[in-house]
């Protein structure tokens, strides 16, 4: 396989892990006020996820793949809320274990990696039309 399929394949690979990355994300996000629906019920718990690298055996190239999408095992914060329906008897209700301040960076990780793998396919898109493009005027 030549080189540029080769970027294509690896870039492409990038591309599907950052979106399943944004996806984990977004949902932890939407889920960052989730509480349980019962005293002393568990909120939403963060979900986490990891990627491995993996060998293409026909481009030789280091592919990149979800490995697992886990649970954050932290703790959860407690705040008062003595009338909520997931209140503890002493009224405190137990919160989602989601940091929206590092959900945000990580989305913006995300989309960076994203975009970069996206500008990987362009560049090897127009490198494989200039190629034919000069095949095509040696003929």
């Amino acid at each position: 396989m030549d080189p540029l399929a080769a970027a294509l394949k690896v870039a492409a690979s990038g591309l599907g892990a950052q979106s399943e990355r944004l996806r984990v994300v977004s949902e932890n996000l939407a889920n960052a006020q989730s509480t349980g629906d019962a005293p002393g019920a568990e909120p939403y718990r963060r979900k986490t996820i990891t990627f491995a690298a993996e060998l293409d055996r026909v481009t030789g190239g280091s592919m990149v793949e979800v490995n697992r999408i886990g649970r954050d095992d932290g703790a959860f914060p407690v705040q008062f809320m003595p009338g909520h329906e997931a209140a503890d008897e002493k009224g405190y209700v137990k919160m989602p274990n989601v940091n929206v301040l590092i959900e945000m960076a990580d989305m913006s990780e995300a989309n960076r990696s994203y975009e970069a793998n996206l500008q990987v396919i362009k560049q090897a898109r127009e490198l494989i039309s200039l190629t034919i493009d000069l095949m095509r005027s040696q003929s």
